[in-house]
C-alpha cells in the first residue's frame, strides 16, 4: 500500500498544477476573443485586396516586366516578381509560436514544414526557411539535419505582438532574397483560423501569383467603373507591396488566434485530467487511510487478546 504522506504530496501537486493550467486557460480565452475579431474584420480586407490585385495583373500587359524600378525597397520593385523564372529554390516562410503548452501546435507545423522540405528536395529543388517564432526556430535546426534545406532568416519578435511593423519587416526580407535570385518561389506555411476548437494547418504561394482562367479572359475587359491613374504599373507597383504585406499580416493574424485557440483546448484538457488524476488520487489516499486505521485496529485487538492469556 502506498504511503499516505506520498500519495498527499502528488495530490497538492497537481493541484497546483491544475491552478497554473486552469489559469492559463482563462488567459488564451479572454485573448483569443479579441484575436478572432481582429482575423474576421481583417478577411474581408485581404480576401478583396487578393482578388483585385490578381484583377490588376491580370488586365496589365507584358511590357510592365520591362526596365527596372528605382526604389530603396525591394518589395517595390514589381517588375522582378513578375517576370518568369525557372524555379530551382523554394523561400518557404513558417510561422510558429513563441510559447509553448498548445497541444500540438506547433508540431503539426513543423510537422508539415518538414514534409515539404522533403516534398521538395525529391523534386531537386533547394529550400530556404524564413522562420518566424521560438518554437519553430529551436525544432527545425534540428529536424532539417540531413535535409536539403537551410535556415536564412528567423523573428523572434514579430508574433510576440502582432502588427504591420513586423509583417512588413518579413515582407522585404522575402522580397530582397527574391529579387536577388536567391529563392525562385515564396510559400507559406502557416494555419488557418477556423474557431474556438480547431484551426486548419495548410502551405500556400505567395509569389508568384496564380491567376484564374476567368481573370485571364477578363483582362481586357475591365469594370468601366475602374479607372486607373496615372497608370495600371504606376499602381502595381503600390499594390505589390500591399499584397505581400497585407497577405503576410493575415497570415500573422491567423496563427496568432489559432494558438490561442489550441492553447486555450490544450489547458482545459490538462484542468480536466488533472481533476480526474485528483479524483483518483484522493481514492487512492482514502484507502490507504482506512488500510493504516483497520492495521492499527488489528494490531490493538491481538496486543489486548496476548494480554488477557
Amino acid at each position: 500500500m502506498a504511503n499516505l504522506k506520498d500519495i498527499k504530496s502528488r495530490i497538492q501537486s497537481v493541484e497546483n498544477t491544475k491552478k497554473i493550467t486552469r489559469a492559463m486557460k482563462m488567459v488564451a480565452a479572454a485573448k483569443i476573443k479579441k484575436a478572432e475579431s481582429a482575423v474576421k474584420n481583417a478577411r474581408p480586407f485581404a480576401e478583396e485586396l487578393i482578388r483585385i490585385f490578381k484583377k490588376l495583373l491580370a488586365s496589365v500587359e507584358g511590357g510592365a516586366t520591362e526596365g527596372v524600378v528605382n526604389t530603396n525597397r525591394a518589395i517595390e520593385n514589381y517588375p522582378e516578381f513578375l517576370k518568369p523564372r525557372e524555379v530551382k529554390t523554394i523561400g518557404l516562410l513558417v510561422i510558429t509560436s513563441n510559447k509553448g503548452l498548445a497541444g500540438a501546435y506547433n508540431a503539426n507545423i513543423i510537422r508539415g514544414a518538414v514534409k515539404a522540405i522533403k516534398e521538395n528536395q525529391e523534386k531537386g529543388l533547394h529550400t530556404k526557411l524564413f522562420i518566424i517564432g521560438l518554437k519553430g526556430i529551436t525544432s527545425l535546426k534540428r529536424k532539417i539535419e540531413g535535409l536539403d534545406a537551410e535556415i536564412v532568416k528567423t523573428y523572434s519578435t514579430v508574433m510576440a505582438e502582432v502588427n504591420s511593423t513586423g509583417a512588413e519587416l518579413v515582407a522585404e526580407d522575402l522580397a530582397k532574397s527574391y529579387i536577388a535570385k536567391e529563392i525562385d518561389k515564396i510559400e507559406v506555411y502557416t494555419t488557418k483560423f477556423k474557431n474556438m476548437m480547431s484551426y486548419l494547418a495548410q502551405k500556400w504561394d505567395l509569389v508568384p501569383v496564380s491567376i484564374d482562367k476567368e481573370e485571364e479572359t477578363t483582362s481586357t475587359e475591365i469594370d468601366p467603373v475602374m479607372m486607373f491613374e496615372p497608370s495600371k504599373e504606376s499602381i502595381l507597383q503600390k499594390v505589390m507591396p500591399l499584397y505581400l504585406t497585407n497577405t503576410i499580416y493575415q497570415a500573422l493574424l491567423e496563427a496568432q488566434a489559432s494558438e490561442l485557440a489550441a492553447r486555450m483546448t490544450a489547458m482545459s484538457a490538462a484542468s480536466n485530467n488533472a481533476e480526474e488524476m485528483i479524483r483518483t488520487l484522493t481514492i487512492d489516499y482514502n484507502k490507504a487511510r482506512q488500510w493504516a486505521i483497520t492495521q492499527e485496529i488489528i494490531e490493538v485487538a491481538s496486543g489486548a487478546d496476548a494480554i488477557k492469556n
